[in-house]
């Protein structure tokens, strides 16, 4: 019976010596796991990927000549603007590779992970550059020495917004960082985001911006040598007339203390018109089934704009003149604020798509009725999403419901509607 207990009190010893063994190797694993950057954990397959950075000098390969053209018109080199931004991105790739100092191995497969990326990526880029330059003011940009230099300051601020993302994503996915640690040594250390904003795309946009200064400044004194004559189809359905000023002072300091002031005030007049271009995009055609012509016309654009300025203030401080450049900005920023406010606020385009229905009735529908009286007439835009109106709902004659106003309907789309 003694023997029986001593050997159950010696396991139950044993047991005990077994499981302190265990929780001081745990212990000593989590420790070394802590205070070591070489360390790995036993709750965690990522682990920590050590990267050398080497020196490498950008090499971006771009025409700045073809670039430039590029961005001044971008929806006249839509495919080209798609290649330039896929040729751009994947030089900043190649050199936050480089400069990582990333084998062959993984520099081959840069490539086919950008691919995935690169067809939203490239629209992403095209629909913000557009939206944020004004690409119907290119005359008027090209007169104030700022097309060129303009286009270059909005592609920086796109390219901005989404070089992180893709630079991000691209290298997290082939050194396979993602829940580890980057770690990192070397020269000028920097994450893979900060060496291809720094040592990349600002480099470059300064080069651009340089060589279009050049351009704008050309294109300037070339812009008119002595008249232009030019046909054109125009038809203009829509004028918006208004009135701006601005204010600018202009401080001339010394150590730091402004001692002389200018103060300059600049009214304008504006007279916008817009309407649609008939020499780009126009047609009709007959449906004998609905008894319906259908006219189809362009989108819409800004067929002219005219500024009047004129300087109310000139208030000029007694230690320093006025140069043209002081003078050219305020007529340019009133300009393009006269533009802004006419899209985005008065909302022009729209307007003029509203009223081109009208004025298409008012020239072809007596055409269309003396051809036969139960004929009519709709109007259609090429490529421009359609809310239709309830008056213009019934104006067709629809029956039925109104759709949700919110609901965007394509030409395809409102002729499916109009079949049923």
């Amino acid at each position: 019976m003694a023997t029986t207990e001593q050997g159950s009190e010696s396991n139950t010893i044993f047991g005990k010596q077994v499981l302190l063994l265990a929780l001081i190797c745990i212990a000593a694993a989590l420790l070394y796991n802590v205070w070591s950057d070489d360390g790995f954990s036993f709750f965690s397959s990522a682990r920590p990927v050590q990267l050398t950075y080497v020196p490498a000098d950008f090499q971006p390969n771009l025409d700045e000549e073809r670039t430039l053209r590029i961005l001044a018109q971008p929806e006249k080199y839509r495919r080209e603007f798609d290649d330039m931004v896929y040729n751009f991105n994947m030089a900043l790739l190649y050199h936050v590779a480089n400069r990582m100092a990333l084998p062959d191995s993984l520099r081959r497969r840069l490539e086919p992970e950008y691919k995935k990326h690169h067809e939203y990526l490239s629209r992403l880029y095209f629909n913000d550059f557009v939206s944020l330059k004004d690409t119907t003011a290119t005359m008027y940009e090209t007169w104030y020495n700022d097309n060129t230099n303009q286009a270059v300051q909005v592609f920086n601020e796109v390219a901005g917004k989404y070089t992180c993302f893709f630079v991000t994503q691209v290298m997290a996915t082939l050194i396979n960082a993602e829940g580890g640690k980057l770690m990192a040594k070397g020269k000028n250390v920097e994450t893979p985001c900060g060496i291809a904003i720094q040592e990349g795309l600002h480099p470059m946009m300064s080069r651009l911006q340089k060589r279009a200064e050049i351009i704008d400044f050309s294109a300037s004194r070339g812009l008119l040598k002595e008249r232009v004559r030019k046909g054109i189809a125009e038809l203009a359905t829509y004028e918006l007339r208004s009135r701006m000023g601005v204010d600018k002072t202009l401080q001339y300091k010394l150590l730091g203390f402004s001692i002389s002031e200018t103060d300059i005030r600049v009214e304008a007049i504006s007279v916008i018109k817009a309407g649609f271009k008939l020499d780009q995009y126009f047609d009709v055609t007959f449906s004998p089934s609905k008894g319906v012509v259908y006219v189809k016309l362009p989108p819409p654009t800004i067929l002219s704009h005219e500024v009047y300025p004129r300087v109310d203030k000139l208030d000029v401080g007694f230690l320093a003149g006025v140069n043209e450049k002081n003078m050219n900005e305020p007529f340019n920023e009133l300009r393009r604020e006269f533009r802004r406010d006419a899209i985005e606020n008065e909302k022009v385009l729209d307007k003029a798509k509203m009223r081109a229905d009208s004025v298409m009735q008012l020239l072809l529908g007596p055409v269309v009725k003396s051809i036969n009286k139960k004929y009519t007439l709709q109007v259609r835009f090429e490529n421009v999403p359609e809310t239709m109106t309830e008056d213009e709902w019934r104006r067709r004659g629809e029956d039925g419901a109104m759709p949700p106003a919110d609901i965007r309907k394509t030409p395809r789309d409102k002729e499916k509607v109009l079949a049923n």
